[in-house]
């Protein structure tokens, strides 16, 4: 058994001991004032590294420390609006992401109590600990909307600097306030003073392709108290065209004292591997090769551990795609949650045969009973046409 299996091992034990290992404690120092790690927990890594068989919060430990937060493993899911709700964060959850990221919330909307947004913070058990992404342009409405996420019970506060929609940039928020380093830097200090919750920034390259603008935000958001930074090295201009600069991550890496976070070309779990090798980031933060594919993250996990990662098979998607649509029905209720089964549900078909043919018939169907018979119907024909070592792509 490899240290990451046994690590992780230790942690789900004591997590079952106490319920919960990131349970509030104020009775636990911290740098922010009350710790959110469970004292067995704490004593574990103590342990481990007084006798020299744990080092620094790694991946090579099979741990990920953000402040106070102890994470399971290195992998994390990355925010994408529309993407990761929480039926699909349960489901990233499930194979073995260690930290999941909301949609991003607006600070307005939640300070003026919108509905939709604040239906943004439900949660499950199942699915946390969880990072709340908020977006904004004004200090004060920013430091309310963080009162807000915490209060809602989020275990993590992040602050969107990496969104270059221009709807979102028009606002001077996102990736806009990387041009604005000292309303920027007002935003940061003022939340940190609001929350105790562990606070990270995710941010692009800037504005420009030097990285300058990035590093000088990342040594703002430390200096100001931030607990860890993502980078996704792309400009503002480039969205997601062209590929990503892994050698600002590493750069960033020798900047700052706290986590540095990677994301951005990450295809394949074993880039995940080839990111923290090449740039020595701390973490990796996994976008669109998770979308209809949660199975990177138990991918991923199996490198780390030197073990030959397994594609899953017909059974496995199945029963993924019909907890999906579960836990859909569940949180949008049936209406909401078929119409959007009817565009989502292709996506973990992508690549299989007739897959193309699979989703018209689904974009009329009307309940969750309908939905989850043809997804049943469509992969019990392809478990009887398949050869059993069929890989999907």
């Amino acid at each position: 058994m490899g240290r990451y299996r046994i690590y992780t091992l230790i942690l789900r034990v004591l997590k079952v001991a106490s319920h919960c290992y990131l349970l509030p404690n104020p009775s636990i120092p911290g740098p922010r004032g009350g710790g959110f790690i469970n004292p067995d927990v704490e004593h574990v890594l103590a342990s481990y590294q007084q006798s020299g068989r744990l080092g620094l919060i790694t991946y090579t430990t099979g741990f990920m420390r953000i402040g106070n937060l102890v994470l399971e493993n290195p992998l994390i899911l990355a925010p994408m609006a529309g993407i990761t709700h929480l039926p699909f964060r349960r489901l990233a959850r499930e194979e073995g992401c260690a930290l999941v990221v909301s949609e991003m919330v607006s600070a307005n909307g939640l300070v003026h109590g919108s509905k939709k947004t604040t239906d943004l913070l439900r949660s499950h058990p199942s699915e946390r600990p969880l990072s709340v992404q908020i977006f904004g342009a004004d200090p004060e409405i920013m430091k309310e909307a963080a009162q807000i996420v915490q209060s809602a019970g989020a275990d993590l506060l992040d602050i969107n600097l990496g969104c270059s929609v221009r709807r979102i940039i028009r606002q001077r928020a996102g990736v806009a306030l990387m041009r604005e380093p000292k309303r920027l830097e007002a935003a940061l200090k003022g939340i940190r003073s609001a929350v105790t919750l562990p606070l990270t920034i995710k941010m692009r390259t800037g504005w420009e392709p030097s990285g300058k603008q990035a590093i000088s935000t990342a040594r703002i958001a430390e200096d100001c108290g931030v607990d860890a930074v993502a980078i996704h090295p792309r400009t503002a201009v480039q969205g997601f065209s062209g590929t990503a600069d892994w050698s600002l991550i590493a750069r960033l890496k020798d900047s700052v004292s706290v986590p540095v976070i990677g994301n951005g070309d990450i295809h394949r779990p074993d880039d995940v591997l080839r990111m923290q090798r090449q740039t020595g980031c701390d973490a990796v933060m996994i976008g669109r090769a998770a979308i209809g594919n949660p199975w990177i993250f138990s991918q991923a996990l199996d490198l780390i551990n030197s073990t030959p990662h397994r594609e899953p098979d017909l059974p496995e998607r199945l029963q993924t795609v019909l907890r999906y649509i579960e836990y859909s029905v569940e949180h949008f209720g049936e209406g909401r949650a078929v119409l959007m089964m009817r565009s989502r549900v292709g996506w973990f078909t992508k690549g299989l045969p007739h897959s193309s043919r699979f989703r018209t018939t689904i974009t009329s169907l009307k309940t969750k009973q309908d939905m989850m018979d043809a997804v049943r119907t469509y992969f019990d024909r392809l478990q009887g046409t398949m050869q059993p070592d069929h890989q999907p792509i």
